[in-house]
């Protein structure tokens, strides 16, 4: 039996290890060489990124998923993987078959009074509760929608009801997707390779035309003729392209001036010649369209056989983004961490009572928290390669960089308390993170550009990073806290010993001499010490990232302190661990009361980490996003409910009954609790 348990964390570590081995492993295309399309670089939100990111974010803001599904599936069915439509196959649908693309279920629509409004209740598809819908559902609302939209941006941000922002992010939605229609023909064009080149050969009879109509001269009306309609489907495309697809032709000098292939096209009909993107994407364009797998094919490499030698970085760059957005670090990281924490979980519930069991659940769980970290870990790194910036740069990085500090925090105290507390913390903690993180994407782009005063990647990389590690030890805190209450009311765990400390009276012993006046230290008092040396952390951290905060504020904006909503949330976060600490050093709180304290730290973390944001006011109001309000006061409600528990009498707390063998250090004074 011995010998079974001992394999039981190696099969954890072979079954995962397997899986991100194989998550990590390059695939190949398909019959059409869609990836290989998809990793092409375009220029949009002032930035180099691949069409595969423009497909994902796109669909992220119309359907809030990176894929289209195209069969519905039992939930009990989680076997089943059901056929799907990847981002850049969806985009391309939409470019160049939008008849087919119209069909697509897309739209994300749960607001009831909107539903009632445009009368859709009977339409669409329905799935968990949400209800998506096709473009052709919402064709005949279209002057509707737009109408409803103009008036509810007429409504001042702070002012506009639940209806008007729903209505507003439909628009939004629909404005997006009409525009991705003609990111390589104009919409309805059967055969836009055929159509450009027709226009290439009469574009020269037209262009003398013209020049003999500037001229005052007789000039061919019919060669202006045959070139109205293909202009009037650039101009189109100029007006409504959404991605700038088109690199400069001059790379040497102006490798940001890339345009839309519309504004590209129209270029060509003044200068006479066309760009070879122009070309290669209209043969592209037509090829799919046709169903032309091989001739696809042959354009996107003869394309990308082009781009290399003359924009050898931007390729790179779209190839590595591609990469990161399929591999999906921080999906199969949050994955694992799941997996982790129920291991811990158990190892914690059963410690003391099977301590074979116990010990193979909490090894499984430590060495999963390793393969998380690591995944965790080139998640970061590779995004701060690709952004060029340090790993925090808005909300959602924030997100990710305080999971990974929580992280790093649960696998310290891991090796030093070997009971599973430390990873619970370091599970729990990058799992919600990492959610907390995924629904942040669901805007869009991650990867934006800066604002001009953040524009600064010192003040990043040390102002930034030093205040979010504060708020990373803040809620490994907060969390240990929450396991310490949990644990006292429901088990009697915490009165067991998990290793041994020397009496403060016994005199020292000599260098390899066994410790025989050392006292048992009990799990409760082994998490006494974890919260207290994780808050010193928090308190020195958030003290010298706010001070380095100051010194940026003075040399950005000419103020070190200007009462800022953010910066009164980090004071408040120094002050408020600056309490707990002088509360302990005082004997004012005893271990429970600590705790107490820590979880409302939870509370004036998340407020100044996110809460501030929500009010829309002040310099640092970057990430405002009213959606998370109530997510936040369901958090904050929760953290109140586990402080209520805590404050409960000692009598019904299981790990402080009589009996239970708590040793009277630390039993908590009910006076000082």
């Amino acid at each position: 039996m011995k010998f079974l348990l001992r394999l039981v964390p190696w099969f954890f570590v072979a079954l995962f290890g397997a899986e991100i081995v194989a998550v990590f492993l390059p695939k190949r295309d398909g019959e059409y060489h869609v990836r290989a399309f998809g990793r092409l670089p375009v220029l949009l939100n002032g930035r180099i990124q691949p069409f595969d990111s423009v497909a994902r974010n796109s669909l992220l803001q119309i359907r809030s998923t990176g894929d289209l599904p195209l069969e519905q599936v039992p939930f009990w069915k989680f076997w089943y993987h059901p056929k799907k439509l990847r981002a850049t196959e969806w985009l391309l649908e939409t470019a160049t078959r939008p008849e087919v693309a119209d069909t697509r279920p897309i739209f994300l629509i749960h607001h009831a009074e909107l539903l009632g409004e445009l009368k859709l209740q009977d339409k669409g598809i329905e799935k968990s509760g949400l209800r998506y819908y096709s473009f052709n559902d919402l064709k005949p609302m279209l002057e509707e929608i737009d109408q409803q939209a103009r008036k509810a941006g007429e409504a001042k941000s702070g002012e506009q009801s639940t209806f008007q922002k729903q209505v507003l992010k439909l628009a939004n939605a629909l404005s997006l997707y009409r525009r991705l229609k003609f990111t390589l023909q104009p919409e309805g064009v059967d055969d836009f390779a055929h159509e450009l080149a027709v226009f290439q050969q009469n574009l020269g009879a037209a262009l003398a035309a013209a020049h003999a109509n500037a001229g005052d001269k007789d000039f061919d009306r019919q060669a202006l003729q045959r070139i109205a309609r293909p202009l009037q489907n650039f101009r189109m495309m100029a007006r409504h392209g959404y991605a700038l697809t088109v690199p400069p032709l001059d790379s040497a000098r102006a490798r940001d001036d890339w345009q839309t292939l519309g504004a590209s096209l129209l270029e060509s009909a003044h200068s006479g010649a066309l760009h070879p993107a122009a070309t290669n994407f209209a043969a592209l364009a037509t090829a799919y369209r046709r169903h032309d797998a091989p001739s696809f094919n042959r354009v996107v490499e003869t394309y990308r056989q082009w781009l290399a030698p003359r924009f050898d970085g931007e390729v790179r760059k779209g190839r590595a983004e591609y990469y990161f957005n399929n591999v999906k670090p921080f999906l199969h990281a949050m994955i694992i961490y799941l997996c982790a924490f129920v291991l811990a979980w158990g190892a914690l519930l059963t410690f003391g009572l099977a301590p074979g069991w116990s010990e193979a659940l909490r090894r499984s769980a430590f060495y999963l928290v390793l393969i998380a970290g690591l995944v965790h870990t080139f998640g970061l790194v590779f995004r701060m390669a690709l952004e060029g910036r340090p790993p925090v740069t808005n909300l959602y990085s924030s997100a990710i960089f305080i999971g990974w500090g929580a992280m790093l925090l649960g696998l310290v105290l891991e090796r030093i308390y070997r009971v599973g507390i430390g990873s619970v913390v370091a599970s729990l903690a990058g799992f919600v993170t990492l959610t907390i993180a995924h629904n942040l994407a669901l805007g869009g782009d991650t990867m934006e550009m800066l604002r001009a005063v953040l524009d600064t990647n010192f003040w990043l990389a040390t102002h930034v990073i030093t205040i979010t590690l504060g708020y990373s030890a803040a809620f490994a805190a907060g969390l240990l806290a929450i396991i310490y209450i949990f644990l006292g009311v429901f088990t009697p765990l915490l009165s067991h010993p998990v290793g041994r400390a020397r009496s403060p009276s016994a005199p020292p012993a000599s260098a390899g001499a066994p410790c025989h006046d050392a006292l048992p230290v009990t799990l409760g008092q082994a998490l006494g010490t974890m919260v207290y040396g994780i808050i010193c952390f928090t308190t020195l951290f958030s003290f010298v990232g706010t001070v380095l905060g100051g010194i940026w504020a003075d040399q950005s904006w000419g103020r070190f302190w200007g009462w800022d909503p953010k910066e009164n949330g980090a004071l408040l976060i120094v002050l408020w661990n600056a309490i707990i600490l002088h509360a302990r050093w005082g004997n004012l709180l005893r271990d429970r009361g600590i705790m107490n304290l820590a979880v409302f730290g939870n509370v004036v973390t998340s407020f100044s980490w996110f809460g501030v944001n929500m009010l829309g006011i002040g310099l640092h109001s970057y990430g405002f996003m009213d959606a998370a309000f109530k997510w936040l006061m369901l958090f904050f409600a929760s953290q109140v409910m586990v402080i209520v528990l805590g404050l409960l009498p000692l009598r019904l707390w299981r790990s402080y009954r009589a009996g239970t063998g708590l040793s009277s250090s630390a039993q908590p004074d009910p006076a000082t609790v």
